[in-house]
């Protein structure tokens, strides 16, 4: 199959990443080649971290973010954000364009478009100047409607009941 399909995983219920994970699992089984970059994510430590390592050399995750925007232990300033974003940016044309991976995930792009750190054009342009081979996975929330409109698939995670609704914090295994 030579066109690539563009997915998009958003919405406000958890399973995002893990859908985009599960993707990259199937396709390992494959022997496809797969790159992950996370935009958001990289200052905090998480189990993908460690996994993606056993699924090398089919599977590289690159970590680019400074961690979450504005929460929590954040100290780095928006400006910073912005600078690593575009930083992920170029690594990902980097990799979309190098012939080396049948699949790209660009994991919280869309919230990081979101969040100002870099704008919708950016990504429009990662989309339509992806070869066509290439598979493209872009997850986060608030995926802008230009990208839904670009977008093969469309699933949009909805919460319908959080742990952390009865006071439940963040499980190791489940959801970092």
């Amino acid at each position: 199959m030579k066109d690539g399909l563009i997915i998009v995983y958003t919405g406000k219920g958890k399973g995002k990443t893990t859908a985009a994970l599960g993707i990259a699992l199937r396709a390992v089984g494959y022997e496809k080649r797969i790159c992950m970059i996370q935009f958001i994510k990289g200052s905090w430590h998480y189990g993908e971290m460690d996994s993606s390592k056993r699924l090398e050399p089919e599977f590289e995750m690159v970590a680019v973010g400074k961690g979450f925007v504005g929460i929590i232990d954040d100290k780095s300033s928006k400006e910073e954000h912005k600078e690593i974003a575009n930083e992920a940016i170029k690594i990902s044309n980097e990799k979309i364009q190098s012939g080396k991976y049948d699949i790209v995930i660009l994991d919280e792009i869309n919230y990081a478009v979101n969040l100002g750190l870099i704008p919708v054009n950016d990504v429009l342009n990662l989309i339509k100047s992806k070869p066509q081979e290439v598979d493209l996975v872009l997850t986060g929330n608030y995926a802008k409607d230009e990208v839904i409109n670009l977008a093969d698939l469309v699933t949009e995670m909805r919460e319908i009941k959080h742990p952390f609704q009865k006071g439940i914090k963040a499980k190791k295994g489940i959801d970092f």
